[in-house]
């Protein structure tokens, strides 16, 4: 759909002060900076936001905002970040629960001076219970949501670790919802919210239809893992392709993948029979499934309707002809040549937003004080190279 309204983004003139770091909270923020919200990060002297050491990290999860550089262990700092959040319609931070309120920056405080202001706190248990002060990181949250529990249980047995930040990904999502909800509760009410995420619990939330028959019996672990899907994985083509079947419980679709790779005998069966037989089913489709090249079946489940695509390495997305076409690729305004990927939601009421690239450490300390209080003295720009 082409846009032609000259509309800024739906968040334009929406303020949102991250004191988050490294990825669940800069993510979070930066979905809320494409859809237009001025986005300040708050970094610590010298080093700033770690994950300025991570590569391009911190460029890939930062663009379009201001940074500005606070010591929050000092007490003329904290009044800054205080007056800072007096300005803010969103608040973001992820640090350990009760860390806010020893800044002088907890949530009562803060809302008492603007009554109106959406405070998203990030943890990974949330701001109460027995684990609230438990150190962790993205593997510890997938583990204790029962995502990993699946895994074989062979004594001495070590697994790799997942190759996705889940628990980052969706704590980051929910933050995101949790800031927009905030922000439509306080249209009718007039009131801001405080928001308590736990990551932990934003993996239990998308785990749900898993978890659904261990709460609801009979059943347990088995019933929330019934049996392998024959048409519902990744099979090798002749030339070495992987191709990715996406048939889970239809059984319409099934029948057309049975004829088309011969297996017309078995085109008739529900899907739980498939279950019963998954092992032996998956085995005769890798057969048929070696005997053409990836191309060629593709073509063939195109024109019938049988759901499959390519499995693509990392370095392939990017010239995908469909992610072309939906130009879902971008470069950054102004000079800077990094490329990233666009936030997904399209809006046709507002035009694209075009994000600039990542703030340097302190690029807007000064800009931002003089905003804060224009007729005090102003110290130098704190920028680092």
């Amino acid at each position: 759909m082409t846009v032609t309204t000259s509309l800024p983004g739906p968040l334009a003139g929406t303020r949102v002060v991250t004191f988050a770091a490294i990825y669940q909270g800069p993510y979070a923020t930066t979905l809320l900076a494409d859809l237009g919200a001025d986005v300040i990060t708050v970094e610590r002297p010298g080093t700033g936001d770690t994950a300025r050491a991570q590569g391009g990290m911190f460029e890939a999860l930062n663009r379009g905002k201001r940074s500005i550089v606070l010591d929050l262990k000092n007490p003329a700092d904290q009044e800054t970040a205080r007056r800072l959040a007096g300005t803010a319609d969103v608040l973001v931070e992820a640090f350990r629960p009760g860390a806010m309120e020893r800044f002088g920056l907890g949530y009562p405080r803060l809302s008492a001076a603007n009554p109106g202001l959406v405070h998203v706190s990030l943890s990974g248990f949330g701001q109460d219970g027995p684990y609230r002060d438990r150190a962790g990181h993205d593997l510890m949250y997938q583990a204790a949501a029962g995502l990993l529990g699946g895994l074989p249980d062979r004594p001495g047995a070590v697994h790799p670790p997942p190759e996705l930040e889940a628990g980052a990904i969706v704590g980051a999502l929910y933050a995101a919802l949790g800031a927009l909800a905030g922000l439509l509760g306080r249209a009718v009410t007039g009131r801001g919210t405080h928001v308590d995420l736990s990551t932990h619990e934003a993996l239990l939330s998308v785990m749900s239809l898993r978890l659904d028959p261990v709460l609801n019996g009979p059943g347990g672990d088995a019933a929330a893992a019934p049996g392998r899907e024959p048409g519902y994985g990744l099979y090798r083509c002749a030339d070495g392709r992987l191709i990715a079947l996406g048939i889970g419980f239809e059984d319409h679709f099934w029948a057309l993948l049975c004829r088309a790779t011969g297996l017309t005998a078995f085109a008739g069966l529900g899907q739980a029979e498939r279950l019963a037989r998954g092992d032996f089913l998956a085995g005769l489709l890798s057969d048929a499934l070696a005997t053409r090249p990836y191309a060629e079946w593709q073509e063939e489940f195109d024109r019938i309707g049988v759901p499959a695509g390519p499995v693509h390495r990392l370095s392939e997305v990017p010239a995908d002809p469909h992610v072309r076409a939906r130009e879902v690729i971008r470069t950054l305004r102004g000079h800077s040549p990094r490329r990233y990927v666009r936030q997904p939601l399209r809006l046709s009421a507002y035009a694209e937003h075009d994000p600039g690239p990542a703030p340097r450490l302190g690029e807007h300390t000064a800009s931002l004080l003089r905003e804060l209080d224009d007729t005090a003295p102003c110290p130098e720009e704190a920028v680092e190279p």
